[in-house]
């Protein structure tokens, strides 16, 4: 909702949030008016849900972000240069930006620091300068900060960062996940060594089940840290070519790459279901349809609408125009089709309904192309060639072959 400085409502209803998100997002559209009304039509009755950053910074003429996180860029190994990327962090931050980060190119504890003679203090003790830094700064105002740090799970550091966050206090404004490597998960399954290193140089040699079993038991008592299977996405990324992958937004739902912005919105199933609980009750495909091409066209109008903490970002989103759509009210729609939640019937149904989304998505996408243009960095043969576009049907690989495609 829409406050002035001293917190009166200015959106008087949620209607009014709904129409201040509409034209914002339509502005940038040759119809404006036109388009307005039919993203109006998307967000009433919560059909369609932009992400937080959207709905609390469209229209508002105030200087913020429309995505809700970024993965910033890669740390250096230096003292001038990890002092950059806190400063950096800390602007995205002001701005209502969530951030993820690699702290793998940091060197270990008590590896050599030429030139000083002194001994390096790792990358655990720069996560808490950052997580000071969070404290501090609270997002655009009105949010606690949110922060992901990931670390390979081949750094000489990985054990402590398992279990950084057992100490009372430590790291609250992280969340942790390792970054689990192919290589590693055959180590596991082989029962073999693990080698922790650095720039080449092995630091430590450890069991890889061990290790494994280490970042289970962590996750099962503290919740922390998440897993992110890192070779397996970037296998599957769509940008493949152009782009490697280290680290994900604060709640691990969009792998991105240095500067990568992450632009979230959900399609309610909920409010898609005709006849709910009766035993003809069905999900409106039709409307499914509907609702997610106008979804892709009013995130694809948010990259240009929206303002950037960094130039790097903005680059980063207008060189990819990537988008993340996703789905909320999954449970509840598959209940009001009678179908209990984690049986067979239901990972049926979900399996429908979200290859309906991506068909939907990439066909409006590729609309989008035709009329105003493919993402700057598209390469027909080399996005054709990704794991996850070779894997989709026939009609759209043809049609993306045909027209590009507008957003990554």
């Amino acid at each position: 909702r829409f406050k002035d400085a001293q917190g009166a409502a200015i959106d008087a209803t949620v209607e009014d949030s709904w129409r201040r998100v509409a034209r914002a997002l339509a502005a940038v559209e040759d119809k404006p008016k036109q388009w307005e009304d039919t993203f109006f039509n998307a967000l009433e009755d919560f059909k369609y849900l932009p992400a937080g950053r959207i709905l609390a910074g469209a229209g508002t003429e105030r200087s913020v972000t429309l995505f809700n996180c970024f993965v910033m860029g890669t740390v250096p190994d230096n003292m001038g240069g990890i002092f950059e990327m806190l400063k950096e962090a800390a602007l995205t931050m002001q701005q209502g930006g969530g951030i993820g980060y690699d702290f793998s190119t940091i060197r270990p504890k008590g590896a050599d620091v030429l030139g000083v003679s002194a001994d390096a203090s790792g990358p655990l003790s720069f996560m808490d300068v950052w997580d000071a830094m969070c404290r501090t700064i609270m997002s655009a105002g009105s949010r606690r900060g949110a922060m992901m740090a990931t670390l390979r799970c081949d750094h000489p550091d990985i054990e402590a960062f398992v279990d950084a966050k057992q100490a009372p206090g430590r790291l609250r404004m992280f969340n942790l996940s390792v970054l689990v490597t192919d290589p590693f998960m055959q180590a596991v399954k082989d029962d073999a060594s693990w080698d922790l290193i650095f720039e080449g140089t092995v630091h430590q040699t450890v069991s890889a089940r061990d290790l494994w079993d280490k970042i289970m038991q962590a996750t099962y008592a503290y919740a922390e840290p998440g897993v992110i299977f890192i070779d397996r996405i970037n296998a599957r990324n769509n940008l493949h070519y152009c782009e490697t992958i280290h680290a994900t937004n604060p709640c691990g739902e969009q792998p991105l790459p240095p500067y990568g912005a992450c632009l979230l919105g959900s399609v309610n199933l909920a409010r898609l279901v005709i006849s709910p609980f009766d035993d003809d009750a069905v999900l409106d495909t039709k409307a499914l349809d509907e609702i997610t091409r106008t979804a892709v066209r009013m995130m694809d109008n948010v990259v240009d609408v929206s303002g950037f903490p960094l130039e790097e970002q903005r680059n980063e989103a207008k060189a990819k125009r990537r988008i993340g759509l996703g789905i909320t009210g999954l449970a509840d729609a598959l209940i009001m089709c009678g179908a209990r939640y984690g049986s067979a019937a239901a990972v049926q149904l979900t399996e429908t309904w979200l290859k309906a989304v991506q068909r939907s998505a990439y066909l409006a996408s590729v609309d989008l192309a035709r009329e105003k243009g493919v993402f700057p960095l598209f390469d027909k043969e080399q996005y054709l060639a990704g794991e996850t576009i070779a894997a989709m049907d026939q009609d759209i690989r043809d049609a993306i072959a045909e027209h590009g495609i507008r957003n990554a």
